[in-house]
């Protein structure tokens, strides 16, 4: 049985043991700057979620896609995803300094009850078409060298 404190820490009513709020963080960053820059802002955001004392489960870099209207001038974005484990101070410091950051246009933070650790949809639908992009391959060249 848990106990809601302020603060969005929760105890247990009997061990009086703290655990940290579970979020599910989405970043969008300008078009304009690279693949290596979009990880660059995931691993700075990673260290700073450790500096507040918490831990990032997993990161996933969605690349540039296509956004259905303008943002701050951009047609697109680079996608970040990060589940994190972690105060809701260091949460707010990671928000404090995505707001003074130029690359970010956008970012959303959603507290959830556990984190998913499997492949997003997205990216496990990426995932299944490299699989049969892999199958189909070897066959057409086994296909090319038959009709030689």
């Amino acid at each position: 049985m848990g106990i809601d404190l302020p603060g969005r820490f929760h105890a247990d009513a009997h061990k009086g043991e703290y655990r940290m709020a579970l979020y599910e963080h989405t970043v969008m960053s300008r078009q304009d700057i690279s693949a290596q820059q979009a990880e660059a802002l995931n691993d700075t955001i990673k260290g700073l979620i450790e500096q507040g004392g918490g831990s990032v489960a997993k990161i996933e870099y969605w690349g540039l896609r296509n956004l259905t209207y303008r943002v701050k001038k951009n047609r697109k974005a680079h996608y970040s995803l990060l589940a994190v484990d972690c105060p809701p101070a260091a949460m707010a410091e990671v928000e404090r300094q995505l707001s003074i950051n130029e690359d970010v246009l956008r970012w959303l933070t959603v507290r959830v009850e556990e984190l998913d650790l499997e492949l997003s949809p997205l990216l496990a639908r990426r995932e299944r078409e490299r699989e049969r992009e892999r199958e189909r391959t070897p066959r057409d060249d086994a296909a090319s060298d038959a009709a030689e």
